[in-house]
């Protein structure tokens, strides 16, 4: 590890400490919320990963259905965001925070000054265990402020309350219940990229130029990060086994920006640094697989059928969900489950 990653770990945990306490799941100035007068409401979640922006469209949603003469900011970290709310009309501005503060305090503090001078009258923080988004929540100087956690004695008993999509959700409609607003117990809303019904055409012009347009298409993405990424034999003997299975269907690899491949490039592929033309591509796939990774979550935000591969523990909070959706286990299952659900979804 370099003593760079060093110094932010420490760095980072030191925030967290100093932080954990500022605000609470009641810390407002009291009363009921009219919904006809929460006309800008900021979310926080000041993180700069595809998945992670992806992964908070259910709340944006929550946002403007419950408030739906409201404008929304969001603040963030990084370039994403203006390609993942591109088609939600309901965002007003996108405040980035700089990638390097201490290297670019001037552009550092003007976020913080710009947060500030907003007349916003809620503010909500997705993450609780994030140290700049609760610095945002407590710096705005809105009535209304959602620090991201509940109070002690709350415990929220959902199935899926584990969902890194849907637990802000929930604590955010428990924090709105204090305010007399009732909770409707609602399904939460899917991952959406909103794709216009031009991108998905175009999406399958991509696909029908690449493999054979009369054929189902079986979609892989064999790449992610760190030990998420399952290795080049793993893919081989699964890729050996989807032609086997599938021979009169198509399979086309998505290929990562890395421009990567565990099978070799054996399958005809397609490669796109474009996040809302990837999309529009998965949007016209039958069926998607590919391991823990933002790409999997676009899949989902673009709603194709998404089977998630997991050899973590991790696999209730990032599941792919909706559509017909879902996390497959690789410690417990094997390839002819993987071939058992791909064919679940295939001939539905």
């Amino acid at each position: 590890m370099s003593n760079l990653k060093k110094v932010n770990i420490v760095r980072r945990s030191l925030m967290r400490t100093l932080t954990k306490n500022i605000g609470s799941a009641g810390n407002s100035k009291g009363g009921k919320i009219d919904t006809t007068k929460i006309k800008k409401v900021l979310i926080c979640r000041p993180n700069g990963r595809l998945g992670n922006m992806l992964l908070i469209t259910p709340l944006v949603q929550e946002v403007s259905k419950t408030f739906p003469e409201c404008k929304i900011d969001v603040f963030v970290k990084g370039m994403v965001a203006p390609i993942v709310f591109e088609k939600y009309t309901d965002i007003d501005k996108i405040i980035h925070l700089p990638k390097k503060p201490f290297k670019e305090l001037i552009k550092y503090f003007k976020v913080w000054t710009l947060i500030k001078a907003q007349n916003y009258d809620l503010v909500i923080n997705v993450d609780q265990n994030s140290s700049s988004g609760r610095l945002a929540a407590q710096f705005s100087s809105a009535k209304y402020k959602f620090f991201g956690d509940l109070p002690e004695n709350v415990q929220l008993n959902f199935d899926d309350y584990n969902h890194i999509a849907k637990y802000p959700v929930y604590n955010f409609r428990y924090f709105l219940s204090q305010f007399g607003l009732e909770d409707k117990k609602e399904p939460v809303a899917l991952i959406d990229l909103k794709l216009s019904q031009e991108e998905i055409a175009n999406g399958k012009k991509i696909v029908n130029d690449i493999v054979d347009a009369d054929k189902k298409t079986i979609a892989i993405f064999t790449y992610a990060t760190g030990e998420k990424c399952y290795n080049p034999t793993w893919w081989e003997a699964f890729y050996t086994e989807l032609k086997k299975e599938f021979p009169n269907d198509n399979i086309l690899e998505v290929l990562p920006v890395e421009n990567v491949s565990q099978i070799n490039f054996q399958a005809p592929s397609f490669y796109s640094k474009d996040v809302r033309e990837i999309g529009s591509v998965l949007a016209n796939v039958d069926v998607f697989i590919s391991a823990d990774s933002g790409i999997m979550h676009l899949s989902s935000a673009s709603k194709a059928p998404t089977l998630g591969l997991f050899s973590g523990a991790n696999i209730k909070k990032y599941e792919p969900y909706g559509n017909g959706s879902k996390g497959l286990d690789t410690n417990i299952l094997g390839v002819p489950d993987f071939i058992k659900e791909i064919k679940a979804i295939l001939e539905k």
